[in-house]
């Protein structure tokens, strides 16, 4: 297999992680690949000065989009694409029957977006992304852009003042991953039949220990491999409680947050973005986040 594509992300979905744009950028410029740039949610914040680090390197890709829809206040949809070299879209998706012949088209006066795309028709998505930027201006996106991440700094100290919690990956922007702790999850528990008693949630060294801090140093309790075999899966056993915490936050109807899977780890997603959002609204946010903890951490 010939590589011929290379999409590098800024802003993750899941934990709005960022790829080194420039590094990719010059690993392939010696082999023709195409490096397209996924900014579709941290690509509108990169208008402010302070985050245009997080595409440094940029100029070394063919193509950038980014979704207007996702933090640049327009309404779904409407995803912004730039291309350095638009005849390579044109040579492979452009479409010349009779019918859509015309005087204005082959003088190249204008710019027939049917050939950058599959479909022939498009929408006039361009026009609410103008209201929008009419509306603003540079000054005041960056203010509410800048405000969004101050709120999500915020909303983070929150996390980490309570020690039932846990922020699992480092904020990058807006939107901040976080988890109930395994440390704040009462441990449970088990009875092999044979006397004898073993808690989850307690490891050693090497992953295993029993409920009185016993253990040899192998991963094994008391030379029994039986025995280890009781001990839950930890891991399981903190992504299901977080799971029932998100369910629950969400059925309340007070706020609504949504959830990624991160290596393997669970983790709830806590991202400002509303152009009305203040400082308050995520104070009662997380009130309401404790308040649920409460509840699924004591009958669990």
């Amino acid at each position: 297999m010939i590589p011929i594509y290379l999409c590098a992300t800024v802003g993750t979905t899941s934990s709005t992680a960022v790829d080194p744009v420039a590094a990719l950028c010059d690993v392939t410029k010696d082999y023709d690949i195409w490096v397209h740039v996924d900014a579709a949610y941290a690509g509108s914040a990169c208008i402010c000065p302070e985050f245009r680090h997080f595409i440094n390197g940029v100029e070394g890709a063919n193509s950038f989009s980014l979704n207007a829809h996702k933090w640049f206040f327009t309404n779904l949809d409407c995803c912004c694409l730039w291309t350095k070299d638009p005849t390579a879209l044109i040579k492979a998706l452009s479409t010349n029957p009779g019918y859509l012949k015309n005087a204005a088209t082959n003088s190249k006066r204008v710019v027939d977006y049917k050939d950058w795309q599959i479909a022939l028709s498009r929408r006039f998505r361009a026009m609410k992304l103008w209201f929008v930027l009419r509306s603003y201006g540079i000054s005041k996106l960056r203010s509410f852009l800048r405000s969004h991440v101050e709120m999500a700094k915020h909303f983070e100290k929150l996390v980490t003042m309570d020690k039932r919690f846990e922020v699992v990956v480092p904020r990058n922007f807006a939107t901040v991953c976080f988890r109930v702790s395994p440390s704040a999850i009462k441990p449970k528990v088990y009875n092999n039949g044979n006397g004898y008693q073993y808690r989850n949630g307690y490891q050693n060294s090497n992953g295993y220990q029993n409920g009185h801090g016993n253990g040899n140093g192998n991963g094994y309790q008391n030379g029994s491999h039986e025995k280890q075999l009781l001990l839950t899966n930890d891991n399981e056993t903190v992504n299901d409680l977080n799971s029932r915490l998100l369910e629950s936050i969400n059925a309340s109807g007070r706020l609504f947050m949504t959830h990624a899977v991160v290596g393997g780890t669970y983790t709830m997603r806590f991202a400002v973005g509303a152009s009305l959002t203040e400082e308050r609204h995520v104070d009662t946010a997380w009130k309401v986040i404790q308040q649920y903890a409460d509840v699924v951490l004591s009958t669990s």
